[in-house]
């Protein structure tokens, strides 16, 4: 593997596991400040544990599939992803939809933890751990197929893939404990734009791939898919800021 053939990977990986660890750190940051640490890091293990099992039995069962099925599945799946996270961005750069803003998703948070009281009888709350290890094992999954699926082009890419988003997930971990608030200035609508990109050309290419499709200059095309969804997106922003002044 040169680099060429890693760079895009490992990038594609830590983008976006950085959007899904930031979310999973906003809710833990909530529980553990809101219903205490304990609890916070009991739902964050479990949550991990149970990602691990996930991992390990689904791994194994989709190398047994047909490499065209598997493309093809992990191509229309990477579009899923790409086209809803691109969606998204278009119109929150366009002003037709609120930026997401992760100190509004703390605030909610932990009022919500805050109206469920904790029980005395419980040394671990069973309702913040509950949340901790939902977030974890949601955000979690999410994380483990895109690794899984940005690495698709051979067995060398997985290290490289999972590499990316564990240097991830430890930037945002060391982060939220040492400014201990949300990730509130992590430009997420920006990281959501440029992983949509990115991600839904890797699901044009597999799913090209798993339609026996040759594209010119193999992995290179990679680059050219990503070039073309990149201007149709920003084309996107422009006629959606129009189409919204217009109706104001």
């Amino acid at each position: 593997m040169n680099l060429a053939q890693l760079a895009p990977t490992v990038g594609s990986a830590f983008l976006a596991s950085l959007v899904e660890c930031v979310e999973a750190a906003t809710i833990l940051l909530a529980v553990g400040t809101v219903r205490g640490w304990r609890s916070a890091f009991v739902g964050l293990f479990a949550g991990l544990a149970a990602l691990l099992v996930l991992v390990l039995a689904l791994g194994p069962a989709l190398s047994l599939l047909p490499e065209r099925v598997l493309q093809l599945v992990v191509g229309l799946l990477l579009l899923l992803f790409g086209m809803r996270w691109l969606r998204k961005a278009i119109l929150r750069s366009a002003g037709v939809i609120a930026l997401h803003d992760e100190e509004k998703a703390f605030r909610s948070e932990t009022a919500n933890l805050r109206m469920t009281q904790a029980s005395a009888r419980w040394s671990v709350d069973p309702i913040a751990t509950v949340t901790a290890f939902k977030a974890v094992l949601l955000e979690g999954v999410e994380v483990a197929f895109l690794v899984l699926a940005v690495s698709a082009g051979g067995p060398g890419l997985l290290p490289a893939a999972a590499a990316g988003a564990l240097a991830a997930a430890v930037l945002v971990t060391v982060v939220a404990l040492i400014v201990h608030k949300p990730l509130s200035r992590v430009p997420e609508n920006t990281l959501k734009f440029a992983v949509g990109v990115v991600i839904s050309a890797f699901g044009i290419y597999w799913t090209g791939e798993g339609l026996g499709i040759e594209w010119p200059g193999h992995d290179l095309a990679l680059l050219a898919l990503g070039a073309v969804l990149l201007a149709a997106a920003l084309l996107g922003i422009r006629l959606a800021t129009r189409r919204r002044e217009a109706v104001a």
